[in-house]
């Protein structure tokens, strides 16, 4: 019998150790090889053997020593990308199974968002993905104005991420909840007796989120457009702790309406209605379209979703129970 003659890429793949994959990935993610090797549970001298040869596959440096740091070559950023999709396709491989039930999967999903989305949304769907899905487990991170300005890459590393249209473009998303922002203020503040007015906004120091090109709130543009120009006093990337920051100053701060049962809780802050129409905040799950056709990750979609609806259905029900005046 005539032998097979060999594929094109069959001498390069076998000459490597696909292990390497791993090792690459986690040195480009942290640009740091003890970093890389607690990462990868392993020992930074046998990490940095993986790291020469790297070097000597691809005749490349990869990570260049500035000072005390590290710098991607441009080579090992183009290959950051790559490495992220293809580490990832690797193990959708050997996730995949012929029939996949959800009872029945280990899998682990990674989905990142504010503070804000893994409180209301990333609660609920993980309480939901337990019931249906015991053994998967769902790892849901918190999102930084690092992590926004690249977002499109993070894609292609995570399942997912819960951000507000505006933030993306570009990418396979589907729509989860609708919200939409209140203004919270010290109980205490002498401003406010009066009543909320522009000109109150306007003569206030504030407490923002996110003050980034790349991270911002819909709310906080809404307020340039009016014309006003905020003297924010301090910058916490968090909504959840906008209250401690509020509580028993002049300060004002807009959080998203289904906070408004934690905030209240968390800080003797009152709440009020702004005094104009707020854009509505819609969030959505996005995703790399890698992983369009994979039936594990539409179930995982499927169920946010889920969540998102059982979330607006009971903002409606609370409704009536309007923020302080």
């Amino acid at each position: 019998m005539a032998r097979r003659s060999p594929h094109p890429d069959e001498p390069l793949l076998s000459r490597l150790d696909l292990n390497l994959l791993v090792s690459l990935d986690a040195l480009l993610t942290e640009r740091n090889v003890t970093r890389a090797a607690e990462r990868l549970y392993m020992s930074q001298p046998s990490l940095s053997a993986a790291l020469a040869r790297l070097r000597s596959h691809f005749d490349d440096q990869l990570l260049a020593r500035r000072g005390n740091t590290y710098e991607l070559t441009p080579l090992a950023a183009r290959l950051a990308e790559h490495t992220t999709i293809a580490l990832n396709a690797a193990r959708r491989v050997f996730e995949s199974q012929a029939r996949w039930d959800p009872k029945e999967s280990a899998r682990h999903f990674t989905i990142h968002g504010s503070d804000y989305a893994l409180t209301t949304i990333g609660a609920r769907a993980s309480r939901l993905v337990s019931q249906e899905a015991p053994n998967v487990q769902l790892r849901l991170v918190p999102t930084t104005s690092p992590g926004l300005s690249d977002v499109l890459q993070r894609l292609a590393s995570v399942d997912g991420i819960v951000l507000p249209h505006g933030v993306v473009s570009g990418r396979p998303h589907a729509d989860l909840y609708r919200d939409d922002w209140v203004l919270v203020a010290a109980k205490d503040n002498p401003r406010t007796a009066e009543g909320i007015t522009l000109e109150l906004l306007a003569a206030s120091p504030w407490v923002y989120t996110y003050q980034t090109r790349s991270a911002f709130t819909a709310v906080g543009l809404q307020l340039q457009q009016l014309g006003l120009q905020p003297r924010v006093e301090t910058v916490v990337e968090s909504f959840l702790l906008l209250p401690l920051f509020v509580a028993h100053t002049e300060r004002l701060a807009i959080v998203q309406r289904m906070l408004v049962p934690l905030v209240t809780q968390m800080a003797e802050v009152a709440v009020h209605e702004l005094p104009f129409t707020p854009t509505p905040l819609i969030s959505a799950l996005w995703w790399h379209p890698i992983h369009d056709h994979d039936p594990e990750h539409a179930w995982l979609r499927e169920v946010f979703q889920r969540a998102g609806r059982e979330l607006e259905a009971e903002a409606a029900t609370q409704h009536h129970e309007a923020p302080e005046s």
